[in-house]
Order: structure tokens, then C-alpha cells, then sequence
């Protein structure tokens, strides 16, 4: 959870000199898709008003057009992966994001998923996360799902980080995973068996609280 929530707040934390609501919403009328008026996003996230101009102005920065789509993201998110490929891990991250499968990512669903990853409750970012791993949007996750995102994740971190990584290191990874989430042994982790296994770990519990305060 780390590597998604990270990378994704790095380039909204520098602020410009602060301007008034009107000079935002004037903003919001020059692009391809205007977002939502900031009042609403203030009542269905977990964000200030003026977090969410500074969010939104790192957003635009970026993405002038108002939305975002595959390629754009993987474009910007490989950028803190230079040693690795982080492509395909871009891609379930961008999938995850899209929530309306439009093949593009508004602010809205942007500051939606920021809002759940760093200002949500245990439940709400352990179901994001969920959902991450779930590919097929089965409601389960299988070993072939975590395999895929595992190996993503080792590309995504490239070899100057595990010069020793051993070719099997992936399938050693999802054997320790569902040999911890696998509750009744049927070969698919459900969400709650996901839930509940995590919140009986320390470490990922710790890992929740990491970015709670990073805007």
C-alpha cells in the first residue's frame, strides 16, 4: 500500500501562493472536464476545502485536460520507478482507480481513492486494497491474481533492489500469502478473510497509518 499511496501524493504537497474559491472554480471552467464544485468533494471525501485546491491544482499540473488515461498514468507513475518497469503494476493501479471503467481517471476519482488510502477507516483501505488484488472483480482473490500482482510489483522495484532475488521469490511471496489469508483452505482469499487477516497483523496495521498526515 505504500508504493500506491507514496508516489501518488509526492507532486500535490508543494504549494503556490494561496488564491480565493472563485479563482478555483475559474480554474475548473478552462479544462476539457470540470469537476465536481469543491463543496461536494468536501462532502464525499475526507479532504478540506483547501486541500482539495491544492490537490486539484497538482492534478491539472499534470493533467491540463481535467482527466487522465492509461498511457498518461504510466507515464507519470513509472517516473519514481526508474530502475524498474512499472507498467503493469500501473495498470491495476489505474484499474482501480477507474471505478466507472471509462478508460480515464477524473479528479474526482482520484481524491475519491486518495481520501479512502490516507484519511479512510482500517475497513475502507484494506477494501480498496481489496479490490486492487481482485483483477477479475470476482470478489475473491485467486493465486493466479496475486501472482500477477507480485510479479508486477517486483518489476515495478527492478533488480538494484533485490540484486538476489531468486526466480521463485514470487511464488514463495503468494504461497506466505495465502497460507496466511486462506482461512478455510479452499484456494480463494474472500474479503473477509482478507479483512481479517490483515487486522491480526501488526505490520500492516502499522503500514494503514503510515500517510495519514502526508497533505
Amino acid at each position: 500500500m505504500g508504493a500506491v499511496v507514496g508516489t501518488l501524493t509526492m507532486q500535490t504537497k508543494q504549494r503556490r501562493p494561496s488564491r480565493d474559491k472563485a479563482d478555483d472554480d475559474l480554474e475548473m471552467t478552462m479544462v476539457c472536464h470540470r469537476p465536481e464544485g469543491l463543496d461536494q468533494l468536501e462532502a464525499q471525501t475526507n479532504f478540506s476545502k483547501r486541500e482539495l485546491q491544492v490537490l486539484y491544482r497538482g492534478f491539472k499540473n499534470e493533467c491540463p485536460s481535467g482527466v487522465v488515461n492509461e498511457d498518461t498514468f504510466k507515464q507519470i507513475y513509472s517516473q519514481f520507478f526508474p530502475h524498474g518497469d512499472a507498467s503493469t503494476y500501473a495498470h491495476y493501479l489505474f484499474n482501480a482507480f477507474d471505478t466507472g471503467h471509462t478508460g480515464s481517471i477524473k479528479f474526482e476519482d482520484f481524491v475519491t481513492a486518495l481520501s479512502i488510502l490516507l484519511r479512510g477507516s482500517v475497513t475502507e483501505k484494506l477494501q480498496w486494497t481489496f479490490n486492487l488484488y481482485d483483477i477479475n472483480r470476482d470478489g475473491y482473490i485467486n493465486k493466479e491474481e496475486m501472482t500477477d500482482i507480485v510479479r508486477a510489483i517486483y518489476d515495478m522495484m527492478g533488480k538494484y533492489t533485490y540484486p538476489v532475488l531468486k526466480t521463485d521469490a514470487p511464488k514463495q511471496h503468494v504461497d506466505a500469502f495465502f497460507q496466511k489469508m486462506d482461512k478455510n483452505k479452499d484456494g480463494v482469499v474472500t474479503l473477509d478473510e482478507f479483512l481479517l487477516s490483515c487486522q491480526e497483523d501488526e505490520n500492516i496495521m502499522r503500514s494503514l497509518q503510515l500517510f495519514e498526515n502526508v497533505i
